[in-house]
């Protein structure tokens, strides 16, 4: 940890949680046969660690005591076999998600925060889905829908209402087939009246971000959640190969499959 390192507002402290989180959401999602590789039981008590660069690590806890920061829950490694791979992952959730509390309100006491500065922090916090909720599947996150819609598609234009309000897209050959009915339900590359508020509360399921224009962005068929294409590493030119899109909670849950519908929203 970078001892240089001192956010002192709360925009400061938000950035630095978020940044961790993301850190440790990928640890325990995309990354996580990494992370399970690395927590051998056969080694010391280890912690997970995020950083504000968004990276994750998995070392030793600090030497110093006290230590610098708040330190994570030790000896994660040792539950690693034996408990379900599943339930081993949320309790490394649940406790990352308290480590990642202390270490934000640790910053709000030591530069202090008052009491609307500590309110306004955790509301910040509170409005991102936790680790837990993300490895869970329990998010509350939900694809954006037009009125007219199937539980596969949703109709819109390939360009970005300019408000950065995210709206899922279908791949290039569907918005062929589908450009007549675009009068009909009003999914006008503006938003179309209201749309712009109906979808700007949709977060990636990985990293907890809003949709940015210009990003590539993919929807589970199973969940229907969405994520950015990078969180979850498929690239726009792979995901015209898959046929049903799963999650890494999906396929943790229900394993591999296939199927007709493919939702992807296209970089530009």
């Amino acid at each position: 940890m970078d001892a240089q390192y001192n956010p002192r507002t709360v925009e400061e402290v938000f950035r630095d949680y978020k940044g961790r989180r993301n850190g440790l959401a990928r640890a325990l999602t995309t990354d996580v046969e990494e992370f399970f590789r690395q927590c051998d039981p056969e080694k010391e008590n280890l912690c997970l660690y995020g950083f504000p660069n968004e990276h994750w690590e998995v070392n030793l806890p600090a030497e110093e005591v006290p230590p610098e920061l708040p330190e994570p829950a030790l000896g994660i490694n040792f539950a690693r076999d034996g408990m379900q791979e599943k339930d081993w992952l949320s309790m490394v959730a649940v406790h990352s998600d308290a480590w990642l509390l202390s270490v934000a309100f640790y910053f709000g006491a030591r530069f202090g925060f008052d009491k609307s500065d500590r309110k306004r922090l955790f509301g910040m916090i509170n409005e991102l889905p936790t680790i837990f909720d993300v490895v869970s599947g329990k998010s509350k996150t939900k694809a954006p829908t037009n009125n007219n819609h199937s539980n596969s598609k949703s109709k819109s234009n390939n360009k970005m209402p300019r408000a950065k309000q995210p709206k899922p897209q279908l791949k290039e050959e569907d918005h062929e087939d589908e450009a007549p009915d675009a009068g009909e339900d009003g999914g006008g590359a503006a938003g179309g009246g209201g749309g712009g508020e109906e979808h700007g509360d949709t977060l990636c399921g990985a990293c907890g971000d809003n949709y940015g224009q210009d990003e590539f962005w993919i929807g589970c068929d199973m969940c229907e959640k969405w994520f950015h294409g990078k969180c979850v590493k498929i690239t726009p030119a792979k995901a015209e190969h898959i046929k049903q899109y799963k999650c890494p909670s999906c396929m943790g849950a229900n394993g591999g499959g296939s199927g007709s519908n493919k939702r992807a929203r296209p970089s530009s």
